[in-house]
């Protein structure tokens, strides 16, 4: 199944997006709703609240208090954890529950207001975001629910800031305009992103651009991107994946290149990427194994095959390249590939004369495949002069 992690800040119109998801066809999972049911009339929950905060956050019919109960932790530290001691494994527990049984193929959404606040997006496939500007989203507090501005702006303060939750979102949904505009957004990512990724997912297909390759300006987003996906890989991995890095021509400040992410997985040793789970760990996550691409091209400094081996996994969304290689710590691809990197950032001269390179044959180059060979006799040729820089600067892995 394909989970999505969706939320926004207090007024952004989440609602409404979550609605449409669940009338398109999504599993929709209320945080909020779990919350209330782990603490309804007869539950464990309710009874280890009531035994912690006292008789005086019940209600006269015995259902919790929610105002009594705010303002027991409002403020509060130790009392606030206490209660998030007792919801939370619940809320967990439940949540999982609700998951599993998804079939497979299905679009599980998970609306969470303080998703980007409690640092969730790993959890996630995709992370989708309502952008509201925050002038939008006082006003509809006033208006629509009633609040004091003095009221709302607290609330407001105490989330994350815009830029927080922008940073966190695979998917930015702008509701600065109409219903109507918002709508189309979430039809257009169900239709040509969600249902494609969750089918790709069920088959362990990776997703494929046969494109003609196109170099695109430099995007600052890339960089925290990686960082998103590097930690979702982590997270399943565990000490499985001792080292993640952003690699590649997108790794490089300001480096004009095609709009794909390239991660370098380093472990110590490679026999540990076929294993059976953790193949499966990838693949669930939306990275199945691409056969056939076992070996970087070995160089002629270092021409011995057997240091060149690596394994290769491709992303399944259709929206966004992820290209994941797995290294041997301290092997020949893996060092050439932290090598590169650090080189292209430090030397300008370098930088250019690759951007010359990259564009002459992203003219000549009639498919990506075609590109990346094509590469391959500058790769080989400057190594002499990476190497000069890593002597020269005492650089090391």
């Amino acid at each position: 199944m394909l989970r999505v992690g969706l939320s926004g800040g207090i007024g952004s119109g989440k609602s409404t997006v979550a609605r449409r998801f669940e009338e398109l066809g999504a599993i929709l999972i209320d945080a909020d709703a779990v919350a209330r049911e782990v603490l309804a009339t007869g539950t464990t929950g309710l009874a280890k609240v009531t035994e912690r905060f006292g008789a005086q956050v019940l209600a006269p019919d015995g259902s919790l208090d929610r105002s009594a109960l705010g303002a027991r932790v409002f403020g509060d530290a130790d009392s606030r954890e206490s209660l998030e001691a007792i919801t939370h494994p619940l809320i967990a527990a439940r949540t999982i529950e609700l998951v599993s049984r998804a079939e497979p193929g299905r679009v599980v959404v998970h609306d969470v207001p303080l998703l980007v606040e409690k640092h969730m997006g790993a959890h996630y496939h995709l992370v989708v975001i309502v952008d509201t500007p925050t002038t939008t989203r006082l006003a509809r507090l006033v208006e629509s629910r009633g609040m004091s501005e003095a009221d709302a702006r607290a609330r407001m303060a105490h989330q994350a800031s815009d830029d927080q939750r922008r940073s966190a979102a695979d998917v930015l949904l702008d509701n600065g305009t109409t219903r109507e505009a918002l709508l189309e957004q979430v039809d257009r990512l169900w239709r040509e992103r969600l249902v494609p990724y969750a089918d790709n997912l069920v088959h362990g297909r990776r997703h494929r651009r046969g494109e003609i390759p196109v170099l695109v300006p430099y995007d600052e987003a890339w960089p925290t991107t990686a960082e998103r996906i590097t930690e979702r890989i982590c997270r399943v991995l565990g000490e499985r994946a001792p080292e993640v890095e952003h690699v590649g021509s997108t790794s490089v400040p300001g480096l004009p290149a095609r709009d794909l992410i390239d991660l370098q997985l380093g472990v110590a040793d490679l026999r540990a990427a076929d294993e059976p789970d953790f193949v499966a760990a990838l693949t669930e996550l939306g990275f199945p194994r691409s056969e056939g691409n076992a070996m970087d091209y070995p160089k002629d400094l270092l021409p011995d095959p057997s240091l060149w081996i690596k394994r290769f996994h491709g992303s399944s969304d259709p929206a966004r390249v992820v290209h994941l290689h797995i290294r041997e710590i301290g092997s020949a691809g893996w060092q050439y590939a932290l090598l590169y990197r650090d080189w292209l950032r430090a030397d300008s001269a370098a930088r250019d004369d690759y951007l010359a390179e990259k564009e002459r044959l992203a003219r000549e180059a009639v498919s990506a495949e075609a590109y990346r060979e094509l590469k391959e006799p500058w790769f080989n040729a400057i190594w002499p002069r990476m190497q000069a820089w890593a002597q020269k600067t005492g650089w090391q892995d």
